[in-house]
């Protein structure tokens, strides 16, 4: 803390930046946490629950169990999807997979605008840790050269290069490349692993689609 009050003006600047950097970095780590993991978890619950149905109206009256899980909103386009087509070919009884559900293709475009809605949601944010975590070094490297460039300053104004002139300015100055590396480290490993995160997730969703529209494709042949 005395480096950093004892630290020029750009320099404060500079550590005032990576501190806001970091807060909001720690503040989306948190948030993204919590975010992926519960729809990781109710995914996974989901599925379980949609293989041990065959009744998709059964299915649709418990979409409010799973809020966070991405392959249920998927469901519920494509249920949605089969109510409509089922109303304009004037049949009323979804109670199982059946042809008059809707051609498959209609499912399949609702399919995939519901699974690029549901990875936007999940990597929102996510661009900021990135930069984060390619920014900050460089943000905090400028104040560190600033500083020295000023410790440089000030030794030839007094004329004198010894130890006890050059290393207080020169180690006020290495403390705005530490704060960066604080900031930097962490959104590095958070968007990494969250990353992998949603990708699994994406994943999940692509076969679970597939799967969906393969049971959609069967009753269609049926017919």
């Amino acid at each position: 803390m005395e480096l950093i009050s004892d630290a020029g003006l750009v320099v404060k600047l500079v550590l005032l930046i990576l501190i806001g950097f970091s807060l909001l970095s720690w503040a989306i780590i948190f948030l993204k946490f919590r975010v992926i993991y519960r729809a990781i978890s109710d995914s996974q619950r989901f599925q379980q629950f949609f293989w041990n149905k065959r009744h998709i109206d059964a299915i649709a009256q418990k979409l409010r169990d799973f809020p966070h899980a991405p392959t249920a909103s998927l469901f519920r386009d494509g249920y949605q999807e089969m109510k409509r087509n089922q109303r304009d070919n004037g049949t009323d009884e979804p109670t199982l997979f059946s042809a008059d559900m809707g051609q498959a293709d209609n499912v399949a475009r609702a399919l995939r605008r519901a699974t690029n809605q549901e990875t936007q949601r999940l990597e929102r944010y996510l661009p900021f840790l990135a930069t984060t975590g390619s920014t900050a070094p460089f943000i905090g490297l400028f104040g560190t050269v600033w500083g020295i460039m000023d410790s440089f300053h000030g030794i030839g104004k007094t004329g004198s290069a010894s130890l006890a002139v050059v290393a207080p300015g020169i180690s006020e100055a290495l403390v705005a490349t530490a704060i960066g590396l604080v900031a930097a480290i962490p959104a590095v490993v958070a968007y990494n692993h969250f990353v992998s995160k949603v990708n699994v997730l994406t994943g999940d969703m692509d076969s679970f689609s597939q799967e969906f529209l393969n049971i959609v494709d069967r009753m269609l042949r049926r017919s």
